[in-house]
């Protein structure tokens, strides 16, 4: 009786102790759950809702350009966050019918490694000229202890007014925690 008593206790412990050892097993997300990213939806979103209702009007179909989304703290550096941020941006501005150049492929705009396009506001007008564009959309993003709060402006690129603004929140969950991520920089 005691063998069975024993046989019966290691057998529990054992039992437990496989259940508190973390598992090795990754969890991939699937692909379904990608599709259904929250993240590209209120990027997307927020782009609907800027540009809702615009009267392109004189402009017409001339070049937009769309800058890199920049840290507000520090507007010469971004992550990849302001790098991805922008990129859906010109894509869901392209899909929503505007002329948007993609700065990537022209040998004249300066772009800096780890960086990104940056539109500063004192090069707006310079650049705007030559891709013959009178808008760009330049933002900032700001990281804070829940939420990283993001800012948009249409911005008009012969008086740098602003024509259109749209702020929104991004949760910190571990995706945008990672895209928040600044390598360092040598000197």
């Amino acid at each position: 009786m005691n063998f069975k008593l024993i046989l019966t206790t290691a057998a529990a412990v054992a039992l437990l102790a496989a259940c508190g050892t973390p598992s090795n097993t990754r969890v991939d997300p699937t692909y379904d759950e990608a599709a259904a990213s929250r993240f590209v939806a209120l990027n997307k979103d927020a782009i609907g809702k800027l540009v809702e209702n615009y009267d392109r009007g004189p402009t017409g179909d001339t070049p937009v350009l769309v800058a890199t989304i920049v840290n507000v703290n520090d507007m010469r550096r971004t992550a990849p966050l302001g790098r991805t941020l922008s990129e859906q941006y010109a894509s869901q501005m392209a899909t929503a019918g505007f002329n948007v150049k993609e700065m990537k492929l022209r040998g004249d705009v300066f772009i800096r490694e780890e960086t990104g396009e940056l539109l500063l506001s004192r090069e707006i007008k310079d650049i705007a000229r030559s891709h013959n564009a009178n808008m760009v959309l330049v933002g900032t993003y700001s990281a804070a202890a829940n939420f990283t709060y993001v800012s948009l402006k249409f911005v008009r690129t012969e008086d740098s007014r602003i024509i259109r603004a749209y702020d929104y929140a991004l949760p910190n969950d571990k995706d945008v925690t990672r895209l928040l991520q600044v390598a360092p920089t040598t000197r």
